[in-house]
C-alpha cells in the first residue's frame, strides 16, 4: 500500500513540476507579486474549494505569487434566518461592485449564466488580444465551451474561460430497443423524434408498465419536475428580468405545456411520484438497491443522466452478481434531443467555473497567465481523471475506466442561454420556490382535464404575480399559500 501511494504521489508531484516548468517566462518570476480574486460563489476571504479547484497547482508552481481571495457573498445567514428589516445581499450586485472598487480584483470566477450582466456592463476585457500575443491555442476547446462563452458577447469576443463543464446526455438500453424492434436513437434527433420512439417502446399496465422515455432515471420526479430541460432551449423565461412578474401568459408556454401534457395523459411519460410509487411497491424483506432508479430497474428504455451517473451505473453492472435480480444493462448515450427551431441547444449545461479578466485588473499578467495556465493542454491532461467534470480539452476527454461509449455525446451540443432563473432570484426572494408550486398546481389541473392549458397559465401568471407582490413587500416572511391554493399554508422562509 506505501508503495502503491508512493507511486502515485510521485507521478503527482512530477506532473505539477511538469506544469511548473510550462509557466516559467522570465527573470521576473522571482519577484512577489498579488493576484486579486473575486467570486459570485463561496464564503470566506480564503475559499478553500476555488483554491483547490483552480488555483492550488498555480500557486505551486508560482510561489512568487500570492493570491487573495475578495468575498462577495453574503455569510451573515449562514447560521441564521434574516430578520424582517435584513436583506440579503445580491451576490452578483456585490461582485460588480468590488470590480468597480478601489481595490478591484484582477480576474473574476463566475458562472456561465451570469456572463452575460458582466460583459453588458463593460466589466470584463476580451481575452482575444492576449491569446493572439501569446499565440494560445484554442482549438482543441470543444465549441460547446468555446462558442458558448463566445456567443453570450454581441461581438462575437471572448470575455472568459472555463477549464471544467458538465452536460447531459441521452442514455438508452440496447436491449429493450432490440426487443421491440426499434432503431436506437442516435445524435441530433429532435424532441418529437425522441417521443415518437417513447411511444412505440411504451408498453404494459400498472407496476408492469415500460416506458419509453421519461426525463429522469429517479422515478420521485416527473414531467412537471424536469420540464426545464424541455423549455429552457426554447428560450422560455418564468420570471421578467427582475422577478416582479411571470411571463408565462402566452403562445409559447401554451405550446410546451400542451405537448408534455398530452404525452402524459396518454400515459407515455411517468406520471407523478405518488401515482406511480403506488405500483412500486417492492417486498419490506427484500432490498432492492434500484427500486426509484427507472433505468436500472429496466422500467424506462430511454432518460436523461449526467456524467457523473456514469459512474453509479458502472458500479451496477460490475456489482451485478451481488444484487438479486439485477441483469447488467448494455447501454450506450446520444446527444440529449433539441428543438427544431433551436437545432443541438440543450439546458442543464454547467460551466460554473468561468475565469475573465476585470477592466480594471491592476495585474493583468498575472491573471492572464492564471487563466492560460489552467485552460492549457498539460492543466487538461493532469485532470481529466481526477474531475467529477470533464475538461475543456477534447483531447483529454476520454471514456471513465472500464466503459465504452459514445462520449461525443456529452459535448456536440450548445448551451441554452436560459439557465436556472431560480438560482438568479432566490438570494433575494428567499421564497420565490412557492411560486413554482403554484405551477405544479395548475399543470396537474390541465393534465386532469378541470382546466384548459391557457386558462392554467392565466391563473398560475395571475397568482404568481400577487405571491412576487407579497414577497417584495415583505422578503423574509411567510407565505401564505391560503391566498391562493384555498388553504393556509404557510411557507417559512429561507
Amino acid at each position: 500500500m506505501i508503495k502503491k501511494w508512493t507511486a502515485a504521489a510521485l507521478v503527482t508531484v512530477l506532473s505539477v513540476s511538469s506544469l511548473a516548468a510550462c509557466t516559467k517566462s522570465s527573470g521576473d518570476d522571482k519577484k512577489e507579486r498579488v493576484l486579486r480574486i473575486a467570486t459570485s460563489f463561496g464564503y470566506g476571504d480564503e475559499n478553500e474549494y476555488i483554491r483547490r479547484e483552480y488555483t492550488e497547482l498555480f500557486e505551486f508552481a508560482n510561489p512568487n505569487i500570492k493570491i487573495e481571495f475578495i468575498a462577495t457573498n453574503d455569510d451573515r445567514f449562514m447560521y441564521k434566518a434574516p430578520g424582517p428589516d435584513e436583506k440579503m445581499e445580491d451576490p452578483m450586485e456585490k461582485l460588480k461592485e468590488v470590480m468597480q472598487g478601489d481595490n478591484p480584483p484582477d480576474i473574476v470566477i463566475t458562472n456561465f449564466e451570469q456572463l452575460p450582466d458582466l460583459i453588458e456592463s463593460n466589466l470584463l476585457a476580451p481575452l482575444d488580444p492576449l491569446m493572439t500575443k501569446d499565440k494560445f491555442d484554442t482549438t482543441g476547446i470543444v465549441p460547446l465551451v468555446l462558442d458558448g462563452i463566445k456567443g453570450l458577447s454581441t461581438d462575437g469576443k471572448l470575455y472568459g474561460l472555463t477549464p471544467t463543464f458538465s452536460s447531459p446526455a441521452l442514455i438508452y438500453n440496447k436491449k429493450m430497443f432490440a426487443d421491440a424492434g426499434v432503431d436506437v436513437p442516435t445524435d441530433n434527433m429532435t424532441w418529437d423524434q425522441i417521443f415518437d420512439l417513447a411511444q412505440r417502446l411504451t408498453q404494459g399496465e400498472g407496476a408492469d408498465r415500460k416506458y419509453g422515455f421519461s426525463f429522469s432515471s429517479q422515478s420521485y420526479g416527473d414531467v412537471f419536475n424536469s420540464m426545464s430541460i424541455y423549455t429552457n432551449p426554447l428560450g422560455l423565461k418564468m420570471f421578467d428580468e427582475k422577478a416582479e412578474k411571470l411571463a408565462v401568459d402566452n403562445d409559447q408556454w401554451e405550446q410546451a405545456w400542451t405537448r408534455l401534457i398530452d404525452l402524459q395523459k396518454q400515459n407515455i411519460l411517468p406520471g407523478p411520484p405518488d401515482q406511480r410509487n403506488q405500483n412500486l411497491r417492492e417486498d419490506p424483506n427484500e432490498y432492492n438497491p434500484f427500486a426509484y432508479d427507472d433505468f436500472l430497474s429496466g422500467r424506462v428504455a430511454m432518460t436523461i443522466i449526467n456524467y457523473y451517473d456514469l459512474t453509479r451505473i458502472n458500479n451496477a453492472n460490475k456489482n451485478a452478481t451481488n444484487i438479486k435480480g439485477f441483469t447488467p444493462i448494455e447501454w450506450d448515450i446520444a446527444t440529449v434531443p433539441s428543438h427544431a427551431d433551436a437545432p443541438g441547444v440543450v439546458a442543464n449545461i454547467n460551466m460554473s467555473g468561468v475565469l475573465g479578466i476585470n477592466t480594471k485588473a491592476g495585474n493583468v499578467d498575472d491573471a492572464w497567465k492564471l487563466i492560460k495556465f489552467i485552460n492549457g493542454e498539460d492543466w487538461a491532461k493532469l485532470r481529466a481523471n481526477s474531475s467529477g467534470q470533464m475538461v475543456s480539452r477534447k483531447d483529454h476527454i476520454k471514456p471513465k475506466a472500464g466503459m465504452e461509449y459514445h462520449i461525443e455525446a456529452f459535448y456536440n451540443v450548445k448551451p441554452s442561454v436560459v439557465q436556472n432563473e431560480f438560482n438568479k432570484f432566490y438570494r433575494t426572494i428567499p421564497n420565490i420556490w412557492a411560486v413554482q408550486d403554484l405551477a405544479r398546481n395548475e399543470f396537474q389541473a390541465a393534465v386532469q382535464g378541470t382546466k384548459s392549458v391557457r386558462d392554467a397559465l392565466k391563473s398560475w401568471q395571475t397568482n404568481g404575480d400577487m405571491m412576487l407582490q407579497q414577497m417584495r413587500e415583505n422578503p423574509n416572511g411567510p407565505i401564505d399559500m391560503g391566498m391562493f391554493r384555498g388553504n393556509a399554508v404557510a411557507v417559512p422562509a429561507g
